[in-house]
């Protein structure tokens, strides 16, 4: 039987009680991280510590939802973290090196993400390079000019400490007393009620989950698919950009040497939350609630003083667990 738009789009509808099934083994996972880690260490619920997960999820999580469209569509994006970088130091220059308002700064900071997303998006839709080779060569590319244009040293926005004091402010706090959540925090969760409004309220969403779940029946159909799948690197890039103007804004620099190994964390908490690998099936809460899981993890251990590398080796296991999860789950529903 020929292979139709309707059938592409209609794939995830078929997935809903899997994805509802994945989102709350996902809950119960960081729930069961908070439970363990609150008997074995009492500074683990502290408000400073909990302040200190959450601003580290702000960074990583809003990575993890531009990766999120990608691996819908059956890709993957090596470059966002040090695209992150990229646009941190294009950000710091805007703003300290030309002067520029931080409105500018920001903005510019965004649009780097976004052309850098084009440029991925243009090599692997229109000249069929695996998005695999396109983003890894991206990587070293945004590394490298982001070396290049800081001059190998930090930018420090010491002009502009609106710049740092709007990003660490809380306007919760101003309005209850002693509760200082961040506004980066705010920022997290307003990029995710827009990526889930994009995936699920716009055809770019519908395309999204096309693409990864039939791109031939939706080529078929007459859908320009190379457009489209160059739209989605796009936004993953724009929210790389953001997540670089967030990372600056919080450390009140731009680190040029920063930002690689933040894409496999981002990756991380895509696939954690559900979204598989193999494509056409994903949600923004679900990739939320695995940025969680990484970054509760991750403090935790450090709060039992377990050494760096070992960190690493426990997170990169929980990756391979729910990756096998997926196929199994793949496999049964097959």
């Amino acid at each position: 039987m020929r292979p139709t738009m309707s059938m592409a789009l209609s794939r995830p509808r078929a997935f809903v009680r899997s994805d509802t099934v994945q989102r709350f083994l996902a809950f119960g996972a960081l729930l069961v991280l908070i439970v363990v880690f609150s008997v074995l260490s009492p500074n683990f619920l502290k408000f400073e510590n909990v302040m200190g997960i959450l601003l580290a999820t702000s960074v990583n999580g809003i990575l993890a939802l531009g990766v999120t469209f990608v691996i819908i569509t059956g890709g993957i994006d090596l470059s966002i973290g040090t695209v992150m970088t990229l646009a941190a130091v294009i950000t710091g220059v805007l703003i300290t090196n030309m002067g520029a308002p931080v409105l500018v700064g920001i903005l510019g900071g965004v649009v780097t993400g976004g052309i850098a997303g084009l440029v991925n998006g243009v090599l692997i839709s229109r000249f069929r390079i695996p998005s695999f080779i396109v983003t890894l060569g991206m990587l070293n590319v945004a590394k490298g000019l982001a070396l290049v244009i800081s001059g190998l040293t930090p930018i420090y926005f010491n002009s502009t400490p609106e710049f740092n004091r709007g990003a660490m402010g809380s306007l919760i706090g101003s309005v209850v007393p002693g509760l200082t959540i961040p506004n980066v925090v705010l920022v997290l969760f307003g990029a995710a009620i827009i990526a889930s409004l994009v995936l699920s309220r716009t055809i770019l969403g519908r395309y999204t989950f096309a693409l990864g779940s039939n791109e031939e029946a939706t080529r078929l159909s007459g859908v320009n698919v190379g457009a489209w799948k160059t739209a989605v690197y796009v936004v993953c890039g724009l929210f790389a950009g953001l997540a670089g103007v967030v990372l600056a804004a919080r450390l009140n620099s731009a680190q040029p040497s920063l930002g690689q190994g933040y894409e496999l964390d981002a990756i991380a908490a895509a696939v954690i939350g559900g979204t598989s690998l193999s494509g056409g099936e994903g949600t923004i809460l679900g990739t939320v609630i695995g940025a969680f899981i990484i970054s509760t993890l991750t403090n935790g251990l450090r709060i039992l003083n377990v050494p760096q590398e070992w960190q690493t080796v426990v997170t990169g296991g929980i990756v391979i667990l729910a990756v096998y999860l997926d196929v199994i789950r793949r496999r049964r529903e097959a």
